[in-house]
């Protein structure tokens, strides 16, 4: 499997290093969840952490899905801000009761089994308008990430 996930908490500079990997010449797959905030925020949508969580949960999980689909068999290395698994680690966060879908969908969809996880880095974390998370919650994210 040729789909690399670079996970790890809010701030951890995953976007940094996707970026850099994109400017060296491989396939990248944005974060999901940032596109999803932006667009709830710019439509006036509800599905953000700070409202609707139940209904963020399920569309970074099905635009999650969606994304292993198209990145499901390419012949390059594609590394990925963020996979299903971290829809996973944010749901159990939340505290959502029933995550079984998400993890039938952590187990239908594999990703290569080389796996990036950054830690927390408090000298770069920075909050912004799709950032809300303290770095106490970013801490709290990787922890959870690890075990997922």
């Amino acid at each position: 499997m040729k789909i690399v996930v670079i996970g790890g908490g809010p701030g951890a500079g995953k976007t940094a290093v996707i970026e850099e990997l994109a400017r060296r010449g491989y396939g990248i797959v944005p974060e999901i969840a940032r596109q999803i905030i932006q667009e709830q925020v710019q439509s006036g949508g509800a599905a953000v952490p700070w409202g609707d969580t139940r209904l963020y949960t399920q569309l970074m999980l099905s635009r999650s899905v969606e994304s292993f689909h198209q990145q499901n068999g390419v012949s390059e290395m594609t590394f990925l801000d963020r996979g299903i698994p971290d829809v996973l680690c944010y749901a159990r966060i939340i505290g959502l009761p029933d995550v079984r879908e998400i993890e039938s969908a952590c187990r239908a969809y594999r990703y290569n089994r080389r796996v990036f996880l950054l830690p927390p880095w408090k000298e770069i974390y920075r909050t912004d308008l799709e950032r809300k998370q303290t770095f106490a919650e970013a801490v709290q994210v990787y922890e959870t990430m690890i075990c997922v």
